[in-house]
């Protein structure tokens, strides 16, 4: 696999997962970001992706729903044209009395196609 794959999917993936810290999936503002849906060929991948999310955070406890840190754990190349990446999303936990972090693990997978790299949901 040539460098040059490797780095312009890195790239693209930090852009999207980095856009994703602070932001709250329970909001209009966080589901009208241009800039997140222009990771998926299609506003339908997008809305599939954004309410499965959406609920995980909210099913994971965070508060309002909004990850406070989100790290890339892994990305494997299973192609020159797909990336498996594994994601975890961090922050505080909104349930009474609970102080702590809570912790939500994803598995995402980006295809390239059309000379870019796009998110794939619900393809794992």
């Amino acid at each position: 696999m040539a460098g040059e794959t490797a780095l312009s999917f890195q790239a693209r993936a930090e852009a999207f997962y980095g856009r994703l810290i602070q932001r709250r999936f329970n909001a209009l503002e966080t589901f009208n970001d241009p800039l997140l849906r222009q990771h998926f060929q299609s506003l339908d991948l997008f809305f599939d992706y954004y309410a499965d999310l959406a609920t995980a955070l909210d099913d994971a406890n965070f508060e309002k729903s909004r990850p406070t840190r989100v790290t890339v754990e892994e990305f494997v190349f299973e192609s020159e044209t797909r990336v498996r990446v594994q994601i975890r999303f961090t922050g505080q936990d909104d349930r009474p009395l609970r102080p702590n972090e809570v912790a939500l693990v994803r598995l995402d997978r980006w295809e390239r196609a059309d000379e870019g790299w796009w998110v794939e949901p619900g393809k794992i």
